[in-house]
């Protein structure tokens, strides 16, 4: 037992779960806890927006599957990190957000810079602790970190008042404690695991979906064994993408709204699916009635409230999706269960996709989306870390950057927050500094965080931004060309920044490419850069994102271009 001040407890307990860096801004109701980075190991990169801390601490997170951490102090700087949180949630992204509160003695009194932050977080946080004692800290930090990483993850939130930051008490660092109610762990049903086998066996289109829940439980290699045991081809979630090798040849790649042609039409035509750590989202099925019309579903998922809750199925495997796959995988091998690839079902599966392949019409100018992201695949080092920002980029990159080694496309999926792929890329460097990472953007979205370049250049943290620049809020404009008649509202942003003298500002470096061998040259000076590189790319205004499926339509109803 040793006394010390609870800001101090708070480093010693961080330092204990392994933290090494953590993304923030100080503030009046924070110091106590900024002073004693002078005093530890941890490692504080400055951000210049609250959001953006979160983001990094979300990206870091997802990389390292360990809890990124972010900082912000009391009213404002805790609502900034708001979006960022409400965004780890969304996406099942471990994250610690530590807050600075105005005294114990001062809150509901509406000091300056007070804010309800645990009543606003409650609601997008997996949990909320606000100690009011010092001697609280230890196990509070104890409990936060283990609850983000287990079970499903999720953000935690830890609001400290400036006071207990500041009083003395004497700690305990627990080894063990129990949190009443919190069962993370489930042990996968073995007889569950068995009807879902002898339904796959027994049904003739079988196809599997991988959601993201195959990404956090790292299943890759058990669901490439099952694919490749079972002969069944293999959809994802947009999430779910880099689950399962795109060059596979089992690969269809992402289902949905913006899914491949090929994808969306075998989903459509099979008669079971393997759905794994997935919460189908409508972005993914389209119309839920429509979705499970004419199929056996068998769902795994490590949360049970998303057993049934979008689609009714007929075998559900509770548990770690990874734990379930393993087993999955060993009684197959028991049963020395295996199908041959001359199926009627694979043969067609084959002969669609390579239809698709041929007939997908793409933009016919030398600087269409297509082109442009295939061309950052083949200079990209497989083991490149992708984040994308969201829109119309976002949806080019699911359909034509194919991910070759599992677990390295991140991005913001389920709150589709614009903003979040750079500061995102930040903290995956910061997480893998020894591989590239690129962020994806487009103008509109990367202009929501552009400031993180800031970050990038004084911390030594040199992404690559890869920005597909349409001058225009490019997935909006879309939409009102398709349902809105063309009447343009509110998109067009002009050439204003000029990007490549906004990053050079930040000390960063800023290429233009407008033609392929430019774009070659630029990524190939990216990658061997020491600095962040925003490399701008101006492209079609006018192009749209094909295939699509409408909103509230169903998958067999995609749009195709024409």
């Amino acid at each position: 037992m040793e006394t010390m001040i609870g800001a101090r407890a708070l480093m010693v307990a961080m330092e204990k779960e392994g933290v090494k860096e953590v993304f923030g801004l100080p503030g009046g109701a924070n110091l106590p806890m900024y002073d004693e980075f002078a005093r530890c190991d941890i490692r504080h990169i400055l951000v210049r927006h609250e959001q953006s801390a979160a983001h990094m601490a979300d990206g870091f997170g997802r990389v390292s599957r360990k809890p990124g951490v972010c900082f912000a102090t009391s009213g404002p700087g805790a609502t900034n990190i708001l979006t960022g949180i409400a965004t780890a949630q969304a996406d099942s992204s471990p994250m610690i957000a530590v807050t600075g509160q105005v005294p114990v003695a001062m809150i509901g009194r509406d000091a300056f810079q007070e804010s309800d932050i645990i009543g606003m977080a409650n609601p997008v946080v997996k949990y909320a602790f606000q100690p009011r004692t010092p001697g609280e800290i230890p196990e509070v930090v104890r409990k936060g970190f283990y609850i983000a990483e287990t079970g499903r993850p999720g953000p935690v939130l830890i609001d400290i008042p400036k006071d207990v930051q500041q009083k003395e008490a004497s700690m305990v660092f627990p080894d063990e404690f129990k949190i009443r109610g919190y069962h993370p762990w489930t042990d996968p049903d073995i007889v569950h695991v068995e009807r879902a086998i002898e339904m796959l066996l027994s049904a003739e289109k079988p196809i599997i979906l991988a959601g993201g829940g195959t990404i956090i439980s790292s299943a890759f290699a058990e669901l490439q064994t099952i694919a490749e045991l079972l002969m069944i081809p293999v959809v994802t979630t947009f999430k779910g993408k880099g689950a399962f090798p795109e060059n596979h040849p089992l690969s269809l790649g992402p289902i949905g709204m913006h899914g491949h042609a090929e994808a969306n039409k075998m989903m459509t035509e099979a008669d079971c699916v393997l759905a794994i750590g997935t919460r189908f989202s409508d972005r993914s099925v389209g119309t839920f009635e429509a979705f499970e019309k004419r199929l056996k579903i068998i769902h795994m998922d490590v949360d049970p409230a998303e057993i049934g809750k979008n689609q009714t199925t007929s075998v559900a495997v509770v548990g770690d999706v990874r734990a379930s796959l393993r087993i999955m995988v060993k009684m197959l091998l028991q049963k020395t269960a295996k199908r041959t690839q001359d199926t009627v079902w694979i043969k067609h599966v084959k002969e669609t996709k390579a239809y698709w392949k041929e007939h997908l019409k793409l933009h016919p100018g030398e600087m269409g989306a297509a082109k442009i992201l295939r061309k950052l695949r083949e200079v990209l080092p497989h083991e490149s870390i992708v984040t994308t920002e969201v829109g119309q980029h976002q949806m080019w990159a699911s359909l034509f950057y194919d991910v070759i080694q599992p677990g390295t496309f991140f991005s913001s999926t389920g709150l589709g927050t614009m903003g979040w792929g750079f500061p995102a890329a930040i903290g995956a460097k910061v997480a893998r500094p020894d591989v590239p990472v690129v962020d994806i953007a487009g103008d509109g979205s990367f202009s929501m965080t552009e400031n993180s370049l800031a970050t990038a250049v004084l911390e030594d943290i040199p992404v690559i931004v890869f920005l597909l620049n349409n001058f225009t809020l490019g997935m909006v404009a879309q939409w009102q060309r398709t349902f809105y008649d063309r009447r343009m509202i509110g998109v067009d942003q002009g050439k204003c920044p000029d990007y490549v003298k906004l990053a050079e500002s930040y000390g960063a470096q800023g290429i233009r490419a407008q033609s392929m061998d430019e774009l070659d040259k630029a990524i190939k000076t990216a990658l061997k850069s020491d600095v962040a590189t925003v490399i701008d790319i101006p492209i079609d205004p006018e192009e749209d994102v094909l295939p699509f499926v409408a909103p509230g339509t169903s998958l067999a109803d995609m749009i195709l271009p024409s």
